[in-house]
């Protein structure tokens, strides 16, 4: 374990050190962000202008929501996007090969080699909407940390989908349009899941599951959630990790190398 920190930490060191050099970048990803941001309110206000309101959930626990999405983007833009779309890269200049020689997991090295700085700005966005909106319902400060564990599941749920997603390259090598897919279905995640009927409810649950990376941190945080809801977040994240890992190795067995 130490070992893997250790390379972590020389990974994130020089990925950040590299990602500086265009420190405009930081300012034109903080600005869409903001932007982005500014778009999700006004959709969700739209909701809420004439009074009406999601079935259970006022506008300041939808804001909890939102806030919640907004982090989930974040981190995703942070961590997962600059590592898992490398993968099709890989397959195709034939790099992998170097991945597979080194002397640790190749699932964590591409799951880890690089970090994004252009995701702070959702990072510190969602911050600053769930803890206004907390204030706004009088939310003690334990709230927000029952709401980490929930969400870490969440997270964790939403690269291991990402990971198996970018696995398939070694069949389909351009599966840009897939993961375009699944990014435009997590968006989904920006309501509660009782804004959508009941099929679509269903969908959201049990085949794509963003009511576990949004509503259910949410629910926790707002102290609504129910304990099969935490067990499920923890067995779906575990299942999806354990997935992730065998599919990955189960996709090497046929990934023809440069140099065969």
């Amino acid at each position: 374990m130490q070992r893997y920190l250790r390379v972590l930490k020389l990974f994130w060191s020089v990925a950040i050190a590299t990602e500086l050099e265009y420190r405009l970048n930081f300012a034109i990803a903080a600005l869409s962000s903001l932007v982005g941001l500014i778009g999700n309110l006004f959709g969700l206000f739209l909701f809420y202008r004439t009074g009406y309101e999601f079935q259970g959930w006022a506008w300041e626990e939808a804001l909890v929501v939102l806030g919640i999405f907004t982090l989930l983007q974040g981190t995703a833009a942070t961590f997962l996007t600059p590592n898992l779309n490398r993968i099709v890269n890989h397959v195709q200049d034939g790099t992998l090969d170097f991945v597979l020689l080194k002397p640790i997991s190749s699932q964590f090295w591409l799951s880890t080699h690089t970090v994004s700085p252009w995701g702070v700005p959702d990072l510190v966005f969602g911050l600053i909407i769930v803890i206004y909106a907390g204030t706004q319902l009088g939310l003690p400060p334990a709230s927000y940390l029952l709401g980490i564990p929930p969400l870490l599941l969440g997270m964790l749920s939403l690269y291991s989908l990402w990971f198996m997603l970018g696995a398939t390259s070694i069949w389909f090598v351009k599966i840009y349009n897939v993961t375009e897919v699944l990014r435009g279905l997590l968006e989904a995640g920006r309501f509660p899941i009782v804004a959508f009927p009941t099929a679509y409810r269903f969908f959201f649950t049990f085949i794509i599951p963003v009511a576990f990376l949004t509503t259910v941190p949410a629910q926790t945080i707002l102290n609504r959630t129910e304990t099969s809801w935490l067990v499920g977040s923890v067995v779906l994240a575990a299942a999806l990790l354990q997935l992730s890992r065998w599919f990955w190795r189960f996709a090497l067995r046929f990934y023809t190398s440069a140099s065969s």
